[in-house]
């Protein structure tokens, strides 16, 4: 006869995020307005603050669809107003007011503010490759020291994370943003998370001082709207 130990059974289960941890939703804004030669962007507090471009708007509206199907604690924007137009149409589905969270915005870009930094970069020059090589944002001349922006973004979700234990929360941020904190969580190249998609969703989970990556990248609501191609969050 079979013992009782012999029946007992180890399945693999769904994951579920530890007790007291937070659930941050990192999305990037839409896409913003294009930068012309001799038509900087308005500067708010050193920082560039384009608007959405019209396909930044449809991506804000395919965000907030996706979202608002999913149980939010709170919203955050950044002090940037392509965020808060990004959480527009989440904030009229839902009715959840945002919070700001000022130390969530973009990395200071110095000498390459106001749209400057899209044509250097498009230009490949020597700083650039240097930018690259590097992978150091104070390589542009007056850019943010890469230790005091990876500060601002660690304090800044961990007082998020602290204020809603066991709950979820979507940021609105900005891609140099969401590069920093997932580098960070991962342990990983400075750079290797440069480049989320425009209105693309990440996701990190945040308990005490430990961050882990749930999701990288995620744009099912904008490939595919929300058919066949929709991958509801966890």
């Amino acid at each position: 006869m079979a013992s009782h130990e012999d029946q007992t059974e180890y399945r693999q289960t769904p994951y579920a995020p530890p007790p007291g941890a937070t659930q941050v939703l990192l999305v990037r804004h839409g896409a913003s307005e294009p930068a012309r030669p001799g038509r900087p962007f308005p500067l708010v507090d050193g920082h560039g603050d384009p608007e959405l471009a019209p396909e930044g708007r449809e991506q804000a509206e395919r965000v907030g669809e996706r979202l608002s199907k999913v149980r939010l604690d709170a919203v955050y924007v950044t002090s940037l107003r392509r965020t808060a137009q990004t959480v527009a149409p989440l904030v009229r589905l839902t009715g959840i007011e945002p919070r700001a969270e000022k130390d969530l915005r973009e990395v200071r870009l110095g000498e390459w503010e106001g749209g400057l930094f899209r044509r250097m970069i498009h230009e490949n020059g020597p700083i650039a490759q240097r930018f690259w090589a590097e992978e150091r944002w104070d390589v542009i001349p007056g850019g943010e020291p890469t230790e005091v922006f990876a500060a601002r973004v660690r304090g800044a979700i961990d007082r998020i994370a602290a204020a809603h234990p066991d709950g979820r929360v979507a940021v609105f941020t900005h891609g140099g943003v969401i590069a920093q904190a997932l580098a960070m969580a991962s342990r990983s190249r400075p750079f290797a998370f440069l480049g989320a998609d425009n209105g693309s969703i990440s996701q990190l989970v945040v308990i005490g001082g430990l961050w882990s990556v749930r999701g990288f990248n995620d744009t099912a609501h904008l490939d595919s709207g929300l058919g066949a191609g929709f991958t509801p969050l966890s």
